[in-house]
């Protein structure tokens, strides 16, 4: 099935290396069919679309990876009670919801006719198992837990169609961890005991928009059907193919993918600022300008170092990092540099007032007062993070600060993380856009214990941690907003990780071929969004 087209493909590549060298929270006694109704905005349906990838794992809620390309592709076979819309959350599996006037029930009415993908109906059963499963065998993301502990404290069929959920405290962030929550068939997995190993095509059983037809792990290769007899708004492609070509790496890459996009064997393509002009206002071309909700920043491991406990230590490294510098020569202008408050300058509750480190390497001189350090730096393998850490190592160097380079891969980086098993880390992910309890989940001890890929390890802070929490239990949502605006300030302030720069970007595609791109309200990328696969408005 594949041997032909990649055939194509492939001399498409050949070609490029000869001539170039991804949670709304509801207030107490709302009556919700919060958002917009994923109804149909009458688009065409086309034929294929294919899209840049490479293995992102076994698309089961068990079996993908832990990134953005992994949870997008999962995303196609399973729906959850609520999806991530252009504006925010919007009604998906549930149709409507409840919350009790405490903050502690949520009644949510499914949507008639909704079938499995082997025709069995999804039932309020169907999602009372799915909690439940989830508490006893995790999924790689599991949305019910706070701080490694479950905050649901009972599940009740009230009848076919409607479920009530329990959870033993009002959260502010309840509905959008719920409504995020997959949805698996209980006839499927009630006997699986072994999730993570389960690779077999009933795994991959969904109600959602799209069946998987073809993976191939060692290619990475994916290619996704449109599913008959789906509930909803319809699928805007017959077929999705995943092509193991990817832009993060290196530059002859990121040329392939271009190359490929003109020539017709890609549908849309990562572009870069300095290409920008060659599709920009041309009737063939749109481009879209991505919201700046993924970036880069400096991990620091307080368990390894201890000096970096020192509030002066961490100050100097952030005064000895030219982020500007970051934005021009890596990433062409196609970034910003990042709040130190972490939240992006993008985000509904952004600090603008929070205390930044422009650069300043006097400043970083006196901070350290005479003191010489070197530090192991561990970064992933990618061209940008390369370049990253070479213009850091220079300007770092002219403070006083060392540092020792070493570049793997990046499941190598990021399972280094889990084990903290790192004296700094360069990191990158997205997520910049999430509700801001995503400051607690970075930031407090809780929070970063061994297992995150984040985490800042030897650091504990009595005063951040009460207002992480405060914001975690705030119903109203202007006091809550307060409080985040007040984390940020102290975050930035105390600076236990280096955000470093976030990035924007540019992507291009054909409208004649398919102009149904959508971004989530909170995700930087359109392809990683499920609402760019289905006719939704």
């Amino acid at each position: 099935m594949w041997k032909g087209y990649f055939k194509k493909l492939a001399a498409v590549m050949l070609i490029a290396a000869v001539t170039l060298t991804v949670a709304g929270c509801g207030k107490p006694s709302e009556s919700a069919s919060a958002g917009t109704d994923p109804t149909s905005s009458g688009s065409a349906k086309v034929e294929v679309l294919n899209l840049a990838g490479g293995d992102n794992g076994y698309p089961s809620p068990f079996t993908h990876s832990s990134r953005g390309p992994g949870f997008s592709k999962m995303w196609l076979v399973f729906d959850s009670l609520l999806e991530r819309g252009e504006k925010g959350p919007i009604p998906w599996l549930a149709e409507k919801w409840e919350i009790s006037s405490d903050g502690k029930e949520y009644i949510f009415t499914l949507r008639d006719n909704v079938q499995w993908q082997d025709g069995q109906p999804l039932t309020a059963e169907d999602v009372k198992f799915s909690f439940e499963y989830f508490a006893k065998y995790p999924p790689v993301a599991n949305e019910t837990l706070i701080d490694g502990k479950s905050f649901i404290e009972k599940i009740e069929v009230l009848n076919p169609k409607t479920v009530k959920i329990t959870v033993e405290s009002p959260l502010a962030v309840a509905l959008g961890k719920i409504g995020a929550t997959r949805i698996i068939p209980e006839h499927i997995w009630k006997e699986v005991t072994e999730p993570q190993k389960n690779m077999t095509k009933e795994a991959l059983i969904g109600s959602g928009p799209y069946v998987l037809k073809e993976y191939d792990k060692e290619q990475g290769m994916y290619k996704f059907e449109a599913f008959k007899e789906y509930w909803g708004p319809q699928p805007s492609a017959e077929v999705i193919r995943f092509l193991p070509i990817s832009a993060s790496g290196n530059s002859a890459a990121a040329n392939n993918i271009v190359l490929a996009f003109e020539q017709g064997g890609l549908d849309i393509a990562e572009i870069t600022p300095d290409i920008l002009a060659k599709y920009q206002d041309k009737p063939d071309y749109k481009v879209l300008e991505n919201p700046s909700f993924f970036g880069y920043r400096l991990l620091l491991n307080m368990e390894k170092r201890s000096e970096l406990k020192d509030l002066q230590i961490r100050q100097a490294l952030a005064y000895a990092i030219d982020e500007q510098e970051l934005v021009e020569k890596v990433f062409r202008g196609a970034a910003v540099p990042a709040s130190a408050g972490y939240l992006s300058a993008e985000h509904i509750w952004y600090n603008p007032e929070v205390k930044n480190y422009e650069f300043d390497l006097e400043k970083s001189k006196q901070l350290l007062a005479g003191k010489t350090l070197r530090f192991k730096l561990l970064l992933g393998n990618s061209n940008e993070e390369i370049r990253i850490a070479e213009l850091m190592k220079i300007s770092l160097a002219k403070a006083g600060i060392e540092l020792e380079i070493k570049s793997v891969d990046t499941k190598t980086r990021d399972a280094a993380v889990k084990k903290n098993d790192y004296e700094l880390v360069l990191n990158s992910g997205g997520g910049l856009g999430n509700d801001a309890d995503v400051l607690r989940t970075v930031y407090t001890r809780e929070a970063s214990a061994p297992g995150s890929v984040t985490g800042i390890p030897g650091y504990s802070n009595p005063e951040l941690e009460r207002l992480a929490k405060a914001q975690l239990y705030e119903m109203d949502p202007q006091k809550r907003k307060e409080i985040a605006l007040k984390l940020q300030e102290l975050i930035a302030q105390e600076i236990p990780l280096l955000p470093l720069i976030n990035t924007t970007g540019y992507v291009v595609y054909k409208p004649v071929k398919y102009e149904g791109w959508k971004y989530m309200y909170d995700h930087h990328n359109v392809t990683h969004s499920k609402i760019s696969f289905v006719d939704v408005k």
